[in-house]
């Protein structure tokens, strides 16, 4: 019986020097999936990789084997200073209640920012062009992405300061009290910098945002009443501005000491405040050590955050209670996967012994007419009936209850079904829901497992 393992780190338990060595670049994601499911112990396999986490998700008959791999595979670029214990996993339904809570940015940096659920999308879209995308992580997945809707709509989660973009701004109001006519300048015009000039726009700060695509830079700026400047002007910039908030998607420091020798020299003992929200991240520690240069990174924003999650305690509770719900919805549905096939496996094995049976009597009883091996047939499968009743009773009330699973697996075992069994796979992602509604038809049950 196939299961989840996730192996990862997070903002919770590594600082930003650690997860930038594990982060992937979301176009190598494919690629990497690919090298990791190469081994065979992984019988599915989803990479998440963002600024405050990454985690591989799998499933496999062999658990324990597939956690192994798992944190093989990401151990292997941690520095040998971190040790792989500062790696975390999980198993089996707590994977499910992880994914959800992740999605739903419960696990997140800052708590019910929006940005997550659309990088678990790309992790997913990412998996399914590797062709490491099933059935259990396709439900689980989609089932997340349903759960963070209903978290976002019934629950005021997402009300305040929501982003790392928007904690960054928040940060850079409380360095200077007042951000209006003080000049800042966004290193970087994607998603993140978008959100973060989409903060800085009410503040009435001087805004100048750089890019190497300048064409990307002018459509930020003017969409946010700033200014596009030249890439090949950063030195300048730098000299000139009051915040810098960088946050390219560059695998190398773009601020380095080297650089900012010649901009503080520039600036004159003038102080300059640095917001460095990239992952990996664009300012060399180094630089924060000069003279009237203040550098923050992402770790740096756990306070900030941390004063806006006990705004939101409330809407937190409610949020956990709507996880908990949709991970019983998703455990019903898993246990409704596993009792059809098992029903439907044991009454096929029953009828074709009691098939076998009246067929070797047949011969030895002469005179029969057709009336009487009707009759007959009708006995055997009566008594098929009969003894299979209690049994059937037992293992679907059984089959809902949390070690439904392990009851399952008993009747497998006690009669030797076995994995191969017709109608025992899974469904394909494709045609799944038909496959199931049919197996469910064949043992006599509806599809109550199904959720919302």
């Amino acid at each position: 019986m196939r299961d989840f393992v996730v192996v990862g780190l997070s903002h919770r338990t590594a600082p930003v020097e650690v997860r930038e060595r594990l982060a992937v670049a979301p176009d190598r994601l494919e690629r990497e999936l690919r090298e990791i499911a190469a081994n065979g112990r992984l019988d599915e396999a989803l990479l998440i990789s963002t600024c405050n986490r990454v985690e591989l998700y799998a499933t496999s008959t062999n658990p324990i084997a597939a956690s192994r791999v798992a944190r093989d595979a990401l151990a292997g670029r941690l520095p040998e200073t971190a040790g792989a214990d500062i790696l975390y996993q999980e198993r089996g339904v707590d994977v499910v209640r992880h994914i959800f809570r992740v999605a739903s940015s419960l696990d997140s940096l800052v708590v019910g920012e929006p940005q997550i659920l659309g990088q678990v999308k790309n992790a997913f879209d990412a998996a399914k062009g590797a062709g490491t995308m099933g059935t259990l992580l396709g439900r689980c997945f989609t089932q997340a992405f349903a759960t963070a809707k209903r978290v976002r709509s019934e629950t005021g989660i997402a009300e305040g300061t929501v982003s790392i973009s928007s904690i960054a701004s928040e940060l850079a109001k409380k360095i200077f009290g007042n951000l209006e006519g003080r000049r800042t300048l966004l290193l970087g015009a994607g998603e993140m910098g978008e959100a973060a000039a989409r903060s800085l726009r009410q503040t009435g700060t001087n805004l100048h945002v750089m890019n190497r695509s300048e064409g990307r830079a002018r459509a930020l700026a003017d969409s946010c009443g700033g200014r596009a400047v030249p890439y090949e002007r950063l030195a300048v910039e730098l000299a000139e501005a009051d915040v810098v908030i960088a946050s390219t998607a560059s695998p190398k420091f773009i601020l380095t000491p080297e650089l900012m020798k010649s901009v503080v020299r520039a600036r004159r003992r003038r102080p300059l405040f640095v917001i460095d929200i990239a992952v990996p991240r664009d300012v060399d520690p180094r630089v924060g050590n000069m003279d009237n240069v203040f550098v923050y990174d992402v770790d740096d924003l756990q306070q900030v955050a941390e004063e806006n999650l006990a705004a939101r305690a409330r809407e937190v509770e409610l949020a956990e209670r709507i996880i908990e719900e949709e991970v019983d919805a998703f455990s019903s549905w898993r246990r409704s996967l596993e009792l059809a096939p098992t029903i439907v496996a044991l009454r096929k094995q029953f009828g074709q012994i009691a098939d076998e049976e009246l067929k070797r009597a047949l011969p030895r009883l002469e005179g029969l007419s057709e009336s009487d091996h009707a009759v007959l047939e009708a006995m055997g499968r009566s008594m098929v009936n009969k003894l299979l009743h209690q049994p059937m009773t037992q293992l679907k009330a059984g089959a809902g209850e949390p070690d439904g699973p392990f009851l399952i697996d008993a009747v497998r075992r006690l009669f030797a079904i076995s994995q191969d069994e017709p109608g025992q796979r899974e469904p394909s992602t494709q045609g799944g829901r038909e496959a199931k509604v049919s197996q469910l038809a064949a043992a006599g049950t509806g599809p109550t497992g199904e959720s919302k």
